[in-house]
């Protein structure tokens, strides 16, 4: 078989969301692929709206279900555990793709022998085939060979992983999978995975469909997917520590946890969570520096962050206390001027 497509799915059945996603994948203009479908102990319709795709399309579509939910990681290893195909792709059960998606992908494998290929996505409102706004997923810099240098570009922004398709091969040489009961499992995933391919493709064209939604997960911030973010950036650094990542890739690494546990974190906790509390940012700065603690001379770190967030990191180190209060002074003022 040559391709594998899985898709993780909890309680997406409400305003036909997971209908448009099944839609646009059994309508592939490839033949030999096969669709896992995979239900992660959802609690509304999903699971027999899987069913009847199930029926209506045996020779394409297989549900694997289960009573557990192991979020959206545990969901995409149970697909690859049941994958046949020589290739993998995935996709959110809320997005879509073009018809040719999946054809153009594996075209572009062929001509180029590339073990990893991927293509831009397009930011929709609602259920379209129009392009939206067009967000670039990598970089020509990032194609060809995946040489030394290469491969740090990778590692800095290997971005999302629904956009591309893997040859299996290597996911199986490499034991490579997803962290479980998680969000943003991908933070972690992604990077490392990067590290073993070899080599990757671009199809320049928005093939893919990002569809924003209040249930997204990037919209809905609370301390519980804060620290899963935290969880992912530590297994990031525990999985190349192990597999003797750690220190070829020093500079690398050290910019993606202090980006990932720390900086990412700490912003978006503020924007999101109504009562910010001051021993989660002291746990945050602590489990940055005991990790990195040189982490503001990171020449990453310098040349990427923003100004005002090095003078509000800065502020932290400082006082954890005049950091939480000048963010709740910040919050106040916009509330004021709303």
């Amino acid at each position: 078989m040559k391709l594998s497509v899985i898709v993780p799915v909890y309680n997406m059945a409400e305003d036909e969301k997971l209908n448009y996603c099944l839609d646009s994948l059994v309508n592939q203009t490839i033949s030999d692929y096969e669709i896992l479908a995979v239900n992660d102990a959802s609690t509304d319709q999903s699971l027999d709206i899987l069913r009847e795709y199930e029926k209506r399309y045996p020779d394409k579509i297989h549900v694997i279900t289960y009573e557990k939910n192991k979020r959206q990681g545990g969901a995409k290893n149970e697909g690859l555990h049941a994958s046949k195909g020589e290739w993998v792709g995935f996709i959110d059960s809320d997005d879509w793709v073009t018809p040719d998606y999946y054809e153009k992908l594996l075209n572009k494998a062929e001509e180029t022998g590339a073990d990893m290929v991927g293509c831009d996505y397009s930011l929709v409102e609602g259920h379209t085939m129009a392009v939206g706004t067009v967000v670039q997923i990598n970089t020509p810099e990032q194609t060809g060979i995946l040489n030394f240098e290469k491969h740090k570009l990778m590692l800095m922004r290997s971005g999302s992983m629904v956009v591309k398709i893997y040859r299996r091969s290597v996911i199986e040489e490499n034991h490579l999978e997803f962290p479980e009961g998680i969000f943003y499992e991908d933070n972690c995933a992604s990077p490392l995975w990067s590290l073993y391919f070899k080599h990757f493709e671009r199809v320049e064209e928005p093939l893919y469909y990002y569809y924003q939604h209040s249930a997204s997960t990037v919209h809905h911030i609370t301390e519980d997917k804060c620290r899963d973010r935290m969880k992912a950036a530590m297994l990031l650094y525990e999985e190349c520590e192990k597999r003797g990542f750690l220190q070829p890739y020093h500079a690398e690494l050290e910019y993606r946890f202090t980006e990932l546990y720390y900086v990412n974190t700490l912003f978006s906790y503020f924007d999101g969570v109504q009562s910010p509390r001051l021993s989660f940012i002291r746990e945050l700065r602590e489990g940055l520096v005991e990790r990195f603690p040189h982490f503001k001379n990171n020449q990453y770190y310098l040349e990427w962050t923003p100004e005002m967030e090095k003078k509000l990191i800065s502020l932290q180190a400082r006082s954890d206390a005049a950091f939480l209060w000048y963010y709740r002074w910040k919050r106040w003022i916009w509330h004021f001027h709303k």
